[in-house]
C-alpha cells in the first residue's frame, strides 16, 4: 500500500522590507579588477529583491581597478547603510561612498 502525500502551496508573503520610494541612493564602489567583483557587488542588492535603476562599471586598467556605480530607489537609510557596510567588507572592494537625493 502506498502513502499519498499532499503538498500545500501558500501564497507569497507580502513585502515586509521597509521602503522609501522618494529616496534614491547611489553607491560608488572602487574594487579590484577581478571577474568576481561585479557579481559580488550586485549580489547584495539582488538578495534584497532590489533592481538598480542604473548600473555603470568601468575598468581602469592603469590602476587595476573597477569603478562601479549602482543607483537604487526605495531603500531606507538603515538598509542603505547596512549594504554600504557589507560592500566595504568584501575582500575585493577598496572603498565605498554613498550619496542620496530625493526623487518624485
Amino acid at each position: 500500500m502506498s502513502a499519498v502525500q499532499t503538498v500545500s502551496v501558500l501564497p507569497a508573503q507580502p513585502e515586509t522590507r521597509a521602503t522609501d520610494p522618494g529616496r534614491c541612493v547611489t553607491f560608488a564602489v572602487r574594487a579590484d579588477a577581478d571577474p568576481g567583483a561585479l557579481p559580488r557587488v550586485l549580489e547584495l542588492f539582488a538578495k534584497r529583491g532590489l533592481v538598480p535603476t542604473t548600473l555603470r562599471s568601468e575598468l581602469l586598467p592603469e590602476a587595476g581597478m573597477l569603478d562601479i556605480s549602482v543607483e537604487v530607489v526605495g531603500m531606507v537609510r538603515a538598509e542603505s547603510d547596512h549594504v554600504a557596510n557589507c560592500l566595504r567588507a568584501l575582500p575585493l572592494v577598496g572603498h565605498v561612498l554613498t550619496a542620496e537625493r530625493a526623487v518624485g
